[in-house]
């Protein structure tokens, strides 16, 4: 049995994964959305399925898929520690750019910009 990391690595997965976020899908829309063959979509969504990520049901003639939540959850959890990295040093750029912003504002109205007034006149134009 393949990870959920192992599952989701494979790039085809994700795009499928992609387009049941906003609904659920048949085989046929996942191709034509995708433009992938039926035997391609289908051996995905055959891995998605076991693995638990996607679930279908039967609507007439075709075979709907949506997502399930369960191993999303999975990822979620190996990832929130990452979050907390990324939070701590986003939240210590946050400070530091609110002290640079705090200790600077005058410099930033006197800047002069390169050349000066008569920019013109560096290029050899006259007024």
């Amino acid at each position: 049995m393949e990870s959920v990391f192992e599952i989701i690595a494979e790039p085809n997965r994700r795009a499928i994964l992609g387009l049941l976020v906003s609904s659920q899908q048949s085989v046929g829309e996942i191709e034509r959305q995708l433009r992938m063959t039926q035997p391609t979509v289908s051996k995905h969504l055959r891995v998605l399925r076991e693995a638990g990520f996607v679930e279908s049901t039967v609507d007439a003639q075709r075979r709907l898929y949506r997502l399930k939540p369960e191993p999303f959850r999975e990822v979620d959890a190996w990832l929130a520690r990452f979050r907390r990295f990324w939070s701590a040093h986003l939240d210590a750029l946050e400070r530091h750019l609110d002290r640079m912003e705090q200790s600077t504002p005058t410099q930033r109205k006197t800047r002069r910009r390169r050349g000066g007034p008569n920019r013109e006149c560096d290029r050899g134009e006259t007024k």
